[in-house]
């Protein structure tokens, strides 16, 4: 029997390859990503971006307030500015998925 490929990878998923990987443990490997997790958090909250060369850039991008319409009620509503955090990739990561 075929063995299906997940269509996520999750983060055990993750930890567990990149453990095979770099021979170290999956202990080891969780606690490194999830160090780079809070660095990108970290510095993406301060307004700096991150760069990855070349895998890609993750950065805080500003939203517009802008009118809205309530799904429920059909009532229209304001829908106010914000910060979210973006992701570009970059070419060596653009080109992989081609």
């Amino acid at each position: 029997m075929a063995e299906k490929k997940a269509k996520v990878l999750t983060k055990a998923a993750l930890i567990e390859q990149i453990a095979k990987k770099t021979k170290l443990t999956k202990k080891e490997t969780e606690k490194t990503l999830n160090s780079l997790f809070d660095t990108v958090k970290e510095t993406l909250k301060r307004g700096q971006k991150v760069q990855l060369i070349p895998f890609g850039s993750f950065e805080v991008r500003h939203r517009a307030a802008r009118n809205g319409r309530n799904p429920r009620t059909g009532a229209r509503i304001t829908i106010r500015a914000r910060k979210v955090p973006a992701f570009r990739p970059g070419k060596a990561l653009k080109e992989a998925v081609r």
